[in-house]
């Protein structure tokens, strides 16, 4: 029995998710005739199919269970893993994006226009020079893994970061930032917290590994500034704590996103984590993929979204 409900459970999930966004694809809309009206019937006509097939179910559990106690189990298991196995996986990723914008409301609709300025900024990226920054970050990508790991990141969001401040060209900056991440200023917690690790003959900002360190420890301190939020975690990152940082900055605009306070930024700290997480895509369909993906080349749309944005 626990078996046969484990099942069920893994198929009427999975129905609802797909039923429930293909609906919302296909009948989004206002007018009550044409949307939401058939939304509303189509949601009446599953719920009247799952009472009839567990009427029936329930019949025919009686002669399977005479062959079998567990014939039934075994049947229901073997239809989630059936579904499970022969659903395309591109077809249940559409329909798992159309169920989250429904019930994820105006967040989710304000998630899925950033992702798409991402995946718009990638697809602008010269794919040469994006090879040789990505050939460039090999030197430095096991620091910079270590440092993912310690603080709970994404590898490939990580070397977007530094791609973003430094094109893995360490250096010294005219504004007096630091290596990899281009350090300036972080944090005095973060940097109490970094030191930790790290004997003092080893606190270098040119030392790849502790910049690495301060960049990540950095970046987890301003995610968790703004509540888990990436595209004002990068946002607080690119602008720091000088002046009161970007918490100051919302509260004095009065703006709780970070779609309503783009157009209060100039352009540069605006466009920010947009191009982070454009190099961060590219990091993400290089190692997965083995190669970079034209964005607008047959399929390579959609798979580049199923493969999905590192940190998002």
């Amino acid at each position: 029995m626990s078996l046969e409900c484990l099942g069920f459970t893994v198929v009427g999930m999975a129905a609802i998710i797909v039923l429930l966004g293909y609906f919302a694809n296909r009948f989004s809309g206002t007018s009550f005739l044409n949307n939401l009206l058939p939304f509303a019937g189509g949601i009446l006509v599953f719920i009247l199919l799952v009472a009839v097939f567990l009427s029936i179910w329930k019949r025919l559990r009686k002669r399977l269970q005479g062959i079998s106690v567990l014939l039934p189990s075994a049947l229901v298991i073997g239809l989630a893993l059936l579904i499970g196995g022969f659903v395309p996986k591109e077809h249940f990723t559409r329909a798992f994006g159309s169920y989250r914008t429904l019930v994820g409301g105006k967040e989710e609709a304000g998630r899925v226009t950033l992702a798409h300025q991402v995946y718009a900024a990638y697809r602008r990226l010269d794919t040469g020079q994006l090879m040789k920054m990505i050939n460039r970050a090999g030197p430095y990508s096991e620091a910079i893994e270590e440092a993912a790991k310690a603080y709970a990141l994404d590898i490939d969001l990580l070397k977007g970061l530094a791609a973003t401040e430094s094109s893995f060209l360490p250096r010294i900056s005219a504004d007096g930032g630091h290596g990899l991440f281009q350090i300036t200023q972080a944090p005095a917690a973060v940097v109490t917290d970094v030191n930790l690790i790290f004997p003092v003959k080893s606190r270098q900002m040119a030392d790849p590994r502790y910049n690495a360190f301060l960049g990540a420890a950095t970046l987890r301190h301003y995610l968790a500034e703004m509540k888990g939020d990436l595209f004002l975690g990068l946002l607080a990152y690119n602008i720091g704590p000088a002046n009161g940082g970007l918490r100051f900055i919302m509260a004095q605009y009065g703006v709780t996103d970070f779609i309503t306070i783009q157009p209060y930024l100039l352009q540069l700290p605006r466009d920010y984590p947009i191009r982070v997480l454009s190099y961060s895509l590219a990091f993400r369909i290089e190692r997965m993929e083995g190669r970079l993906l034209a964005y607008e080349e047959g399929k390579n749309a959609v798979r580049i979204q199923d493969l999905g944005i590192p940190g998002l």
